[in-house]
């Protein structure tokens, strides 16, 4: 597993361990602040395990949590948006004015200004090369003039304060979302522990596959964003933003500048169940025996004023006038700010959030060859559309069959009991009306159908916003965590249930809660009936399923080779809670246009890769010959 979100970066359990700081023992405090503080650019290591501040000083780990613990808690997680077009300097914009002349106006501008063609009416006079005298007519002129106008929704689950993901390779005019998955792949394979050249040369090139995407795409100004308002706003369209733009960018990304992978690869989108769809790809293709290796994620930079205003449009985020009247406030704090997701309690919309989330799927039988770590095993995602409906916005049907599948298939892998008594939900929680009601009637029902009684339910979207396709992702990444450390992050904001969630067989709660957890649901209700639930398996009940496949020798061969593994794993977290982050960026390496390739009948050969593409195929459709 590998990213970055509101919360921190994914590898070691870091932004999972934001999330439930206050219970962490002191020493695991400590590392996680630690480890902010050098992700946030607050301090830097030295060569000694000492730390430096921004002034110089040199300070030991107990004195970087006391200077900067409150500034980390401040400027991580959900907050004010710290861009200062969302604050006093406002959005830059233009409006439409129409002007009346009652008399001629001369005025001069450059050559280069004047539009084409020129106004009826309009007489020009060379003034020299570069400046002329505009004569304009009496009459009237529609023009845009600039302003700035205030935000009317501020706050966001942005990345932590300082961070800056283009920094850490050659980024050249790349969107925010495409420097973000970078980093979130690299993460990735750094956690795994695995050497990437090496478990690529263990299998058929073809039997890797890569399933990246978003929900919407790169819509900031080096992308899409930029190319659509470019006429408009006077600016050049640049060569980078129409390619760029593309919401399967991410895969292309890897494949070209990471992995150097020729397997399949795509992006499938489902609003925000887009994570989910990708990961339904992966599995499907291992199941089947097309793919051993799977990359799949997603990366999401929403945080921008246009795609803002379109959901405020839609009456969907909790903006500034809908906060306070929810508290009855007449000014909103940087508190308030922090508290504007509330899923399952009072609420008034849900908190965009940017993220990055990769995870690497493998077949059980390349795991235990490798000595691959295991942080979960994923056995299905089940998917359903809402049928008939009065709005696309609107909720319908679709999640209730996901969710029922998956639990369905646990009980079936697990048993009754423990589904009844060691699982939980990872609600999509938006912290909408109609999100609280419909979820938990969901759940709720669910519940009733299977005799559950007491089911936890976790909402990180309290924590970190909603960064849209890759919201599961952000859940999946909390779950691995859960089954690591034993504590479902609470819901902070949950200062009560709302009356209108179906809670009488749910367990909803603010603190942490030390859970042993055998399974998670991670649900997702997305826009436009784009429903999904995945099941995810702790660790323990993953091995105990490959022991009674593989056998327990096999598994106690897969434990010593795990030990190299897990030595290389630490090493890369504890060099990037340092900061030394091993971003893979390999532009122009290895390119390949075809003449190098050896063709063959079989199997096509491909310079630097160990093993040939194979060209055998499965015929089920019989033959004439």
């Amino acid at each position: 597993m590998g990213g970055v979100n509101a919360a921190g970066r994914t590898s070691g359990h870091q932004a999972y361990r934001r999330t439930i700081l206050d219970v962490l023992p002191a020493a695991e405090q400590t590392r996680t602040l630690v480890a902010l503080a050098t992700l946030m650019q607050l301090v830097t290591p030295c060569e000694d395990g000492q730390w430096q501040g921004a002034d110089g000083e040199t300070l030991g780990e107990e004195a970087v949590v006391a200077r900067y613990r409150e500034q980390i808690l401040k400027h991580t997680l959900i907050r004010r948006i710290e861009d200062d077009a969302f604050r006093e300097a406002g959005i830059p914009g233009n409006r439409e004015m129409r002007l009346t002349f009652s008399q001629p106006v001369s005025f001069t501008t450059s050559r280069r200004q004047l539009p084409q063609p020129l106004p009826e009416g309009w007489e020009i006079r060379e003034l020299d090369k570069q400046t002329v005298e505009v004569s304009v007519p009496a009459g009237t002129l529609n023009t845009l003039l600039p302003e700035r106008r205030q935000a009317l929704v501020r706050a966001a689950g942005c990345l932590p304060a300082g961070f800056a993901p283009e920094t850490f390779y050659r980024s050249v005019h790349h969107p925010r979302g495409l420097s973000m998955a970078i980093f979130g792949a690299s993460d990735c394979l750094g956690q795994s522990g695995l050497d990437w050249e090496s478990l690529r040369n263990r299998v058929d090139p073809d039997a890797i596959a890569v399933y990246a995407g978003n929900s919407i795409g790169q819509l900031d100004d080096a992308g899409w964003g930029g190319m659509l308002k470019s006429f408009v706003t006077g600016n050049r369209t640049t060569s980078k933003q129409m390619p760029l733009g593309y919401g399967q960018m991410p895969a292309d990304f890897l494949n070209a500048y990471v992995l150097g992978s020729v397997g399949a690869t795509g992006a499938i989108q489902g609003a925000c169940a887009t994570f989910l769809y990708n990961l339904r790809l992966g599995i499907d293709d291992i199941r089947q025996g097309r793919r051993r290796i799977v990359m799949v994620g997603t990366s999401d930079a929403p945080v921008t004023p246009e795609i803002i205003e379109g959901f405020r449009a839609m009456s969907a985020l909790a903006d500034d006038q809908s906060l306070m009247a929810l508290d009855a406030l007449e000014l909103l704090t940087d508190e308030d700010y922090q508290r504007a997701c509330r899923p399952f309690a009072r609420n008034c919309g849900f908190t965009i959030a940017e993220a990055s989330q990769f995870v690497l799927l493998m077949d059980d039988s390349l795991v235990l060859e490798t000595g691959a770590q295991i942080l979960a095993a994923v056995p299905e995602v089940n998917v359903n559309a809402d049928g008939w409906k009065r709005s696309i916005s609107a909720p319908g049907i679709g999640n209730y069959l996901t969710l029922g599948k998956s639990v369905a298939l646990a009980t079936s892998i697990l048993g009754e009991q423990s589904v009844r008594q060691r699982s939980y939900l990872h609600a999509h929680g938006t912290s909408t009306p109609k999100n609280r009601t419909t979820e938990s009637h969901i759940f709720d029902q669910v519940a009733r159908a299977n005799g559950i009684e007491n089911w936890p339910v976790a909402a990180v979207k309290a924590f970190i916003g909603h960064s849209q396709g890759s919201a599961a992702g952000d859940q999946i990444a909390s779950a691995l965590g859960t089954f690591a450390h034993g504590w479902v992050p609470g819901i902070p904001t949950l200062d009560a249930v709302a009356d209108d969630v179906h809670a009488e067989r749910l367990r909803f709660f603010q603190q942490p809660l030390g859970f042993d957890a055998d399974c998670s649901f991670i649900n997702a209700k997305g826009f436009g009936g784009n429903n999904a639930t995945g099941l995810l398996l702790s660790p323990q009940v993953t091995e105990r399923l490959l022991a009674k496949r593989h056998g327990q020798r096999a598994l106690d061969d897969w434990r010593h080779r795990r030990e190299q593994t897990l030595i290389a794993a630490a090493q890369y977290e504890a060099a990037a809670d340092a900061g030394r982050f091993e971003v893979i960026y390999r532009f122009g390496e290895g390119v390949l246009e075809g003449p190098e390739l050896e063709v063959g009948r079989d199997a096509i050969r491909i310079p630097g890769y160990a093993n040939p593409v194979s060209l055998k195929v499965d015929n089920p459709f019989g033959t004439l010959d």
